[in-house]
C-alpha cells in the first residue's frame, strides 16, 4: 500500500498526523510544562525536597502504566473512539483535582488520574494507526507524528516558565484542561472509527488472558517490548531528574526551559530523519545502529568523566544529551512498530501489552534512576550505557534466532 493511498476510515494525512501528534503530545505537555514549577509546587504543598518533587512526574507515569492494560483491550470490543474519549474525560477529572489541590497527597491523586486517563489516547491511538497501516508505513507515520510531537517538549517548559512568571502554577493545569477539551472536540468530530464491527470481539477475562498470552508468546513482540522498556526507562530517568540536574546541579534557574528544549530538538531531528531513512534501510537496521550509538556515546562520556578531575560541564552534558536523544528519536517509532508488526489481528491487546509492560519497566527504572541522583550526572549516563546495552543484546539475540528459524 502506498503511503499516499488513504485506507478506509482514514483522515487525510495532513489532518491525521497533527491530530495524532496532539493526542500523544498531551503526555509530554503534562510532564514538560510542569517541570519549571516543581519547586514552587513542592514549597506550596510542603514537600520534603527535590526527590519528593520528582514524584509529581513519576506518579503520573504510574497511572499511565495502569491505564494501558485497561483501555486498549476494551477498545477491541467498543472501538477506538469511545475509549480515547473516555480517557480524555478521566484526564480532565484528574486535572481538575490538581487545580484545586491543597495537599501533596491530593495533587498526586490528580496526577495519577491524569496518567490513567492520558494512557488511553496515547496507547489506543497506536492501535488506531495499526488498524490503518503496517510495517514500514506505520513506522513512517509514527516518525511523522513524532516530528510534530517533539515541538511540545521543546516549547512546553518555556510555556510553563512563562506562566509562572505571569501567574500561578495552577494556571499550568488550567492550560492542560483547555488543551484536553480542544483535543476531545477535534477528535470526536473529525476522526472516523477505524475498527469495523466485524473485527470487534466480545469482552471476557478468559479471552483477554488468552490474547495477552498470545501476544507475549510471540518472540518478536516480547523482545521489542522488553527493549522498549529498557530504552524508555533510561529516557524516563532523564525526564524525572532533568529539573534537578539543570536547576540544582547546573544552577540554571529560569534558563532551564531553554536547555531542556535544546536537547529535545535532537529527538525531533531524529524523527524527521527516520521518516525517510526507515523506507530505505528498514526498522531493524536503524534500531541496531541507534542502540550502538547510544551505548557508545554514554560510554565515551563516562570515560571522559573518569579521566577528568572535574564534574561534567554543562556543555559536555548538552553534547551527550543531543547525541543520545538523536538515537532515542530513531528508536521511539521503530521499536514500537517492530513490536506491533506481527500483531495486526489483535492490535488493541498488543498495544496494551507493549505499552503496559514497557511502561511498567520504564517507570520502575526511571524512578530508581531519578532517586539515585547523587549530585552528579554519572547515575543517569550510566543508566543509558547499561540499559541500552541490554536492549541491544536482546534485539541482536532475537534477530539471530529469527534468522535461524
Amino acid at each position: 500500500m502506498s503511503i499516499t493511498t488513504q485506507p478506509p476510515h482514514a483522515l487525510p494525512l495532513r489532518e491525521f498526523v497533527p491530530l495524532l501528534a496532539l493526542l500523544i503530545a498531551l503526555v509530554a505537555l503534562s510532564i514538560d510544562a510542569m517541570m519549571p514549577a516543581l519547586d514552587q509546587i513542592g514549597t506550596a504543598l510542603q514537600s520534603s525536597g527535590p526527590k519528593e518533587n520528582q514524584l509529581i512526574i513519576s506518579v503520573m507515569f504510574a497511572g499511565f502504566t495502569c491505564g494501558q492494560v485497561i483501555f486498549s483491550p476494551i477498545s477491541d470490543t467498543t472501538g477506538r473512539k469511545p475509549m480515547i474519549i473516555l480517557g480524555l474525560a478521566i484526564f480532565m477529572l484528574g486535572t481538575l483535582i490538581c487545580i484545586f489541590a491543597e495537599t501533596s497527597t491530593t495533587l498526586l491523586l490528580g496526577r495519577f488520574l491524569e496518567g490513567l486517563g492520558i494512557s488511553s489516547p496515547r496507547t489506543v491511538s497506536m492501535a488506531l494507526v495499526r488498524d490503518l497501516y503496517a510495517g514500514r508505513h506505520m513506522a513512517r507515520i509514527m516518525s511523522m507524528v513524532m516530528a510534530l510531537f517533539i515541538l511540545v517538549p521543546v516549547i512546553a517548559p518555556t510555556l510553563g516558565q512563562l506562566i509562572l512568571n505571569l501567574s500561578h502554577w495552577r494556571m499550568i493545569f488550567i492550560l492542560l484542561l483547555l488543551t484536553a477539551v480542544l483535543v476531545m472536540v477535534w477528535f470526536g468530530l473529525r476522526q472516523p472509527e477505524t475498527l469495523s464491527p466485524n473485527h470487534r470481539h466480545p469482552f471476557s477475562l478468559s479471552r483477554l488472558k488468552s490474547l495477552f498470552t498470545e501476544a507475549l508468546s510471540h518472540p518478536i513482540t516480547r523482545t521489542y517490548t522488553v527493549a522498549n522498556g529498557l530504552i524508555f526507562g533510561a529516557f524516563l530517568g532523564y525526564l524525572v531528574s532533568a529539573q534537578t540536574i539543570f536547576q540544582h546541579l547546573y544552577h540554571l534557574g529560569s534558563a532551564f526551559p531553554f536547555y531542556f528544549g535544546l536537547m529535545a530538538l535532537s529527538v525531533g531531528f531524529a524523527s524527521i530523519s527516520n521518516a525517510k531513512l526507515v523506507m530505505r534501510f528498514g526498522m531493524r537496521l536503524l534500531t541496531i545502529v541507534a542502540l550502538i550509538g547510544t551505548v557508545v556515546t554514554a560510554t565515551v562520556c563516562l570515560l571522559v568523566i573518569s579521566w577528568s578531575a572535574n564534574p561534567l560541564s554543562l556543555t559536555g552534558f548538552i553534547l551527550w544529551g543531543f547525541l543520545s536523544f538523536f538515537c532515542i528519536g530513531i528508536l521511539m517509532g521503530n521499536v514500537t512498530a517492530l513490536a506491533l508488526e506481527p500483531m495486526g489481528h489483535l492490535a488493541g491487546v498488543a498495544s496494551s501489552v507493549v505499552g503496559g509492560l514497557s511502561s511498567l519497566m520504564a517507570v520502575s527504572l526511571g524512578t530508581a534512576i531519578g532517586q539515585a541522583f547523587n549530585g552528579s550526572v554519572v547515575p543517569l549516563i550510566s543508566s543509558f550505557a547499561v540499559l541500552n546495552s541490554v536492549a541491544l543484546i536482546t534485539v541482536l539475540w532475537c534477530q539471530a534466532r529469527t534468522a535461524e528459524s
